[in-house]
């Protein structure tokens, strides 16, 4: 029998996340093993009147079997998307990417090189995400590869991801407005953990609340970091920086004048370096974010969940995100999350508003 909670889970998606309207069409990314999930998703936009644009492979990426065409195409033909799918991202009215792999690193043996400009092809339409051009939901749907990486039975994983996605999302938004407010009247932000001490100013920056409309799970508000303005040092020594595929142990980022200036990894340092040289903005801090959700208590290999940890802090490399005021441009936009519930702090202007993950305001 099919698990109940997937169709109130392709509801979420449809109704709230993305709210399809009658003659959108809506992209839909993801892999057979999310076939139950994909299912309800298309009856759903069907019972809307939205047209589906389903593209199924066996790794979450953009266009399917792109990573196994792009290690063979010629590397001219790699920085602009083919033609027919650039097409299909300008259309799209909407974007759901159902991330269900088979192998969570497929992908990481493509050449730097090339992956770069794959990142070059897609950044338009990164762009258009990220300018809320379009509404978008990011989501997983438990696989046995994705249980794997969070060290969980498949079941396990199941109840976790059920349990962080299945929440009263309205309650959620006002738990995290109260917070919120203190930021959004605060000039400048300062981490404080293992091995790191930053500084960023979110001087006339208002944050936003995502309650379960961008990412599934949802859970965490969000500013993007005035561009100059961040000085300090951040270790990543609590988990991996993880972008599928790659996995980096113990990141560690100098900030001067509000970009790296010097970075190191004690595992996948080429990936580390190949994102922050992907373009001139790659070195810049695009995001900070802090995580929020009361059903993630764990570490799971998962940015997508991890990031959400109450008691965490993510910042990203990359692209800014200008519906809270980023201006900063980039092909990369990469969250890494700091764990902050063992001596760790967050202030505002000086007040130490969080301490040990649990909140002072």
């Amino acid at each position: 029998m099919r698990d109940p909670r997937v169709s109130e889970y392709a509801r979420l998606i449809v109704e709230r996340s993305i709210d399809a309207q009658p003659g959108w069409q809506v992209l839909v990314l993801s892999s057979p093993a999310a076939r139950p999930l994909v299912e309800e998703v298309v009856r759903l936009l069907g019972r809307r009147g939205a047209y589906p644009l389903v593209r199924l492979s066996f790794a979450m990426e953009q266009i399917p079997f792109r990573n196994l065409w792009a290690q063979e195409a010629p590397l001219e033909l790699l920085g602009a998307a083919p033609p027919a799918d650039g097409e299909a991202w300008r259309q799209a009215d909407a974007w759901i990417n159902i991330g269900a792999p088979e192998n969570t690193r497929d992908g990481s043996d493509l050449a730097p090189e090339r992956e770069a400009l794959l990142d070059e092809a897609g950044s338009e339409f990164l762009a258009r995400r990220l300018n809320l051009e379009i509404p978008w939901v990011t989501c997983r749907f438990p696989t046995p590869a994705l249980a794997q990486d969070a060290g969980m039975t498949t079941a396990e994983f199941e109840d976790v991801l059920y349990a962080s996605v299945l929440l009263d999302w309205d309650a959620e938004r006002e738990r995290m407005s109260r917070f919120k407010e203190r930021f959004d009247s605060a000039d400048e932000v300062r981490v404080v953990g293992h091995e790191t001490d930053i500084r960023l100013s979110v001087a006339g920056r208002e944050g936003a609340i995502d309650d379960g409309h961008l990412n599934l799970p949802g859970g965490e508000f969000f500013y993007s970091p005035v561009e100059d303005a961040t000085e300090g040092v951040i270790t990543y020594s609590e988990f991996p920086a993880v972008e599928e595929p790659h996995v980096v142990d113990n990141a560690r980022l100098v900030f001067s004048g509000g970009r790296v200036v010097d970075a190191s990894a004690s595992a996948g340092e080429e990936a580390l370096f190949s994102a922050l040289d992907r373009d001139e903005g790659a070195r810049v801090l695009g995001e900070l974010g802090i995580g929020c959700n009361p059903g993630i208590q764990r570490h799971m290999r998962n940015t997508l969940f991890d990031e959400k940890i109450d008691g965490t802090v993510h910042l990203a490399i990359g692209a800014g995100i200008p519906s809270v005021g980023g201006q900063n441009r980039s092909a990369v936009h990469w969250d890494m999350v700091k764990d902050l519930r063992r001596d760790g702090r967050i202030e505002c202007d000086g007040q130490v508003v969080q301490r040990d993950g649990t909140w002072t305001i």
